[in-house]
């Protein structure tokens, strides 16, 4: 990922988490965020992508990142349902997908960037560049190909 900021929330309130949210919008870069939620043990991490980071990599990622089937009924079984309300937080609202795990966040009724799994970002991110890497469009391989072509072969060199 280009820039890195790893940002802790230790209690995600209103104007904290505004200033994660708002701070991730501004740099335009993907945000690695660890979410100390009240009441829970465990600290949540996550990677805050702005939308079109996000729509850039779908776009090159050849398939969906592949869920994981084992334990999935397990979990699913010691989690509690989430409440299906979004959260607000400040000018920022937080949709939490039941499927998938993500979460869209919305600022003025427009998605400016989703909460991806760590694993799920880095693999999204690695797969995009792997397939745009191999990629040329037509006038750019034409382009190569001529220039290869006036190469002189091996032989005359």
């Amino acid at each position: 990922m280009g820039i890195q900021i790893d940002v802790v929330a230790g209690y995600p309130i209103n104007d904290e988490m505004e200033r994660v949210l708002g701070l991730a919008e501004a740099v335009g870069e993907p945000v690695t965020v660890t979410f100390m939620w009240e009441g829970r043990q465990e600290a949540e991490r996550a990677v805050l992508v702005p939308a079109a980071t996000l729509a850039l990599w779908e776009h090159w990622a050849p398939t969906a990142y592949p869920t994981s089937d084992a334990g999935a009924e397990n979990r699913a079984e010691a989690e509690e349902p989430e409440l299906a309300h979004p959260a607000e937080f400040g000018a920022f609202t937080l949709f939490r997908r039941r499927v998938g795990g993500r979460t869209a966040v919305a600022r003025g009724g427009v998605v400016v960037a989703e909460l991806l799994g760590p694993d799920e970002a880095r693999w999204l991110q690695e797969q995009a560049r792997d397939v745009r890497q191999g990629f040329m469009d037509p006038k750019q391989k034409a382009a190569f190909e001529e220039f290869l072509a006036r190469q002189p072969s091996l032989d005359e060199q």
